[in-house]
């Protein structure tokens, strides 16, 4: 039996069973595409670490600010902890490879660098030169980056990691539930998308690292059409509570035609927002809850809001951010060196998730631990800050690996039990054979415009509720909702109508927490109560009834 499973293989599962193996434990990571297909090559700005490479900063500072952006909806502890352990991560990292874009330091002495805030916190000299950029929100260049490519150099170079430390992976299965003995958990079910298989595999402790539900919002979303919050639906479904699903952070600036994000760095680098008139309306690294609804109030007034890179010059932007002009040139046919750049803000990161206690452990599921966007370790509350995203899922992704070690090291193994998996093998088979009159695709359409125009940067309760009847009379339609592909290898028509169903499953939660929040807060900003109140600050927690199926 496998000591620790992991299921997802982005950069918090693969944080996780680097750090797992390191303390002993059998591991094997489950994901239902490759590891560099991961959502975490979507953050492009940077990771939050504070060096003072480049000004003044320190810890204290990057615990106010993560503070003041989750706007009282944080457990300080956890904020605390992550932010300490910041530095050393940016170490870790630099240390496994990661190419973080380096500061000129001609003319630097050793002696300079020796006496640097990085050498004195025990780190090495050459951390300190990581160069470091703004991001919203925050009151000093704080991070760290690979040019516009920071996620995805994080991400191979853990992969690269992994096979260096010969951990075990199983690609393309995609994860359908939990097993579940007694309120602990033993495993999980899969199916092998390439076969059609559906496997049982056994566990003493299981990590979900499977990302957020931001495709909820489909076509208005900076996220792969895959993020729709699977493993929070698998944990609700096995008992688990989920908690702050109505906070979903808008990224302000996407691509206007494909939605395809332009990342913050753009605006740290020094890029200014404008409208149709050429007007700057916002302070561009105001937190990204503020921007976006600066955006939003300009296409009120029927006016088109653009990103406006071109004083930087085309040197230093293929320096800084070459990604971002191959991005506008291919998706939007721009060039930022001599054009504006048409964009809005489309949903970009759930704040909610699955509820962990402060070792992230699943509230309500003995030996299962969840990280990453999937759960809610209460660092982003009610507005995430720019660059945290990179640095939680590293520092709490080795937390949870020597957490769930410690878990299953005191966990003998159990006979197996198969109910769980003849379950879900009759439910698979009685997909096959479901009638197939409405096509949910089209309803996946739906539902991300109804989300993006009711559930969205502004909200109302008249509108959130009329989202709620449109959701409930899906779900009612859903068994005339079927596969018009019958084979049973690589059915992506099975795995989209999956997807559909954890989104549509999800929805639900999402818009009851929205309604129940008579408040504006961060992310959430509902007219008629557009103040921040006192008798909110607290955590919206729902629970289910236990259902597999």
């Amino acid at each position: 039996m496998i000591d620790v499973l992991i299921i997802g293989a982005g950069g918090a599962g693969l944080t996780a069973a680097l750090s797992a193996k390191s303390a002993g434990a059998s591991v094997l990571v489950v994901g239902k595409a490759y590891p560099t297909n991961s959502q975490t090559s979507m953050a492009q700005g940077g990771m939050n670490a504070a060096l003072s490479n480049v000004g003044e900063d320190s810890v204290a500072l990057h615990i106010q600010d993560t503070i003041k952006s989750a706007r009282g909806l944080c457990d300080e502890a956890m904020v605390e902890q992550m932010c300490t352990a910041a530095p050393q991560a940016i170490e870790w990292l630099e240390s496994l490879g990661v190419p973080f874009s380096r500061l000129d330091v001609r003319g630097l002495t050793s002696d300079d660098m020796s006496q640097s805030d990085a050498s004195s916190a025990g780190l090495t000299p050459n951390i300190k030169t990581v160069s470091q950029r703004q991001m919203g929100g925050a009151s000093a260049k704080r991070a760290c980056y690979a040019q516009d490519y920071t996620g995805l150099k994080i991400l191979h170079t853990l992969y690269d990691t992994c096979l260096k430390e010969r951990i075990d992976f199983l690609d393309e299965h995609y994860l359908l539930n939990l097993t579940i003995e007694e309120e602990t958990v033993t495993g999980a079910i899969f199916l092998d998308i390439r076969s059609g298989e559906i496997k049982q595999i056994d566990a003493k402790s299981v990590v979900m690292a499977t990302g957020g539900y931001g495709s909820l919002y489909h076509g208005y979303t900076t996220n792969a059409y895959g993020a729709t919050g699977d493993g929070i639906a698998a944990a609700l479904r096995a008992g688990a509570s989920v908690s702050d699903m109505e906070f979903v952070q808008f990224h302000p600036t996407a691509l206007k035609g494909s939605s395809i994000l332009i990342s913050e760095s753009a605006r740290g680098e020094g890029g200014y927002l404008v409208n149709s008139d050429g007007e700057r309306f916002i302070d561009e690294l105001k937190p990204r809850d503020v921007v976006a609804r600066a955006i939003f109030a300009e296409f009120k007034n029927d006016k088109e809001v653009f990103l406006d890179v071109r004083h930087l010059g085309e040197e230093k932007l293929m320096e800084l951010l070459p990604q971002e002009l191959a991005l506008c040139k291919l998706h939007e046919n721009v060039d930022p060196a001599k054009d504006l750049i048409p964009i809005k803000p489309v949903a970009h990161y759930s704040m909610g998730g699955i509820e962990v206690d402060n070792t992230l452990a699943v509230a309500g599921i003995t030996g299962c631990f969840a990280v990453g966007e999937c759960s809610n370790a209460k660092v982003h509350g009610a507005n995430r800050l720019g660059g945290n995203s990179l640095l939680e899922i590293t520092t709490f992704g080795k937390l949870v690996g020597e957490n769930a070690t410690a878990y299953a090291k005191n966990v003998s193994p159990k006979e197996r039990d198969d109910r769980q998996l003849n379950e879900n093998k009759l439910y698979i088979e009685a997909l096959y054979a479901q009638d197939h009159d409405i096509n949910f695709y089209e309803k996946r359409e739906t539902l991300g415009k109804l989300f993006y125009e009711k559930v969205g940067i502004v909200r109302d309760n008249e509108q959130l509720n009329q989202a709620m009847e449109d959701v409930q009379s899906m779900q009612a339609e859903q068994r005339h909702m079927g596969l018009n592909d019958k084979s049973l290898s690589n059915n992506t028509n099975l795995i989209d109508y999956l997807e559909f169903s954890n989104a549509l499953q999800l929805s639900g939660t999402i818009i009851s927490a929205a309604i129940a929040r008579d408040e504006s807060r961060g992310a959430h900003f509902k007219l008629g109560f557009e103040a921040q109140d006192d008798a909110f600050a607290k955590h919206i927690i729902t629970q289910s009834k236990r259902e597999i199926k």
